[in-house]
């Protein structure tokens, strides 16, 4: 099981990282926290023990600290975590600055359980890459695990019919909207045919992301609409 450390002062969004990864399977959330203090403490103490923090998921807007200092903080800590910055900071200067600070990967809020679910494949996949058992790395392993951490799951998503990026732009189209939407509500924000509206809401309702609801209008005729799954 990898340990996991959330940091987020947003409940509903910190209860969406838990459940997010108890449906990815193989992560164990030891602790959440609102502050930058209570995540030096956590991960400090669980350095100490037989059982350190192995992924620590990082709001860079804390409220007593920069989250780009707490990432560089944390890997002072030994043995230290690796961090995945889950932000709505979407300024460059701020995603060069938490990557120098040692952010590993990036993502932005708000997301679908398809995007978090792209991340965390991409962090397992490095993890992978590193050699087990042995302090040892050879320069072939090395590139290995870089490699992965900037390959997505773009390529491999679409031969399965489904784009990631549009895939997210789905979801926040429902999720920004007052009451949910119906396919032809969603073609018409993201400019797309209806048809690919609805295959995308359909792959999120049938993971959980968005709910369906039926209303059958004067016509007699139903339609379905979408929306965003209340946590």
């Amino acid at each position: 099981m990898i340990r996991v450390l959330i940091v987020e002062d947003e409940p509903l969004i910190a209860e969406a990282h838990r459940e997010y990864l108890s449906r990815v399977g193989g992560f164990d959330v030891v602790a959440s926290v609102t502050t930058a203090q209570q995540a030096m403490r956590v991960a400090t103490e669980a350095a100490g023990s037989s059982e350190p923090i192995d992924l620590v998921l990082l709001d860079l807007g804390l409220p007593d600290a920069r989250g780009v200092d707490l990432a560089s903080a944390l890997s002072g800590v030994r043995p230290g975590p690796d961090v995945i910055a889950i932000t709505a900071q979407r300024d460059l200067a701020a995603v060069r600055s938490a990557m120098s600070h040692g952010v590993l990967l990036y993502l932005l809020k708000p997301f679908t359980f398809a995007a978090f679910g792209e991340k965390i494949r991409q962090y397992l996949n490095y993890r992978g890459a590193l050699t087990a058992g042995s302090d040892a790395v050879s320069q072939r392993d090395v590139d290995r695990a870089l490699a992965e951490l900037r390959t997505s799951d773009t390529r491999r998503t679409a031969k399965k019919g489904a784009a990631p990026d549009t895939e997210d732009a789905v979801g926040r189209a429902v999720r920004d909207s007052d009451g949910g939407l119906t396919a032809s509500e969603v073609a018409a924000v993201l400019g797309s045919s209806r048809v690919t509206a609805w295959r995308y809401l359909e792959r999120l309702a049938d993971d959980g992301t968005v709910e369906r609801t039926t209303e059958y209008g004067n016509t007699g005729r139903p339609q379905v609409r979408y929306c965003w799954r209340s946590r």
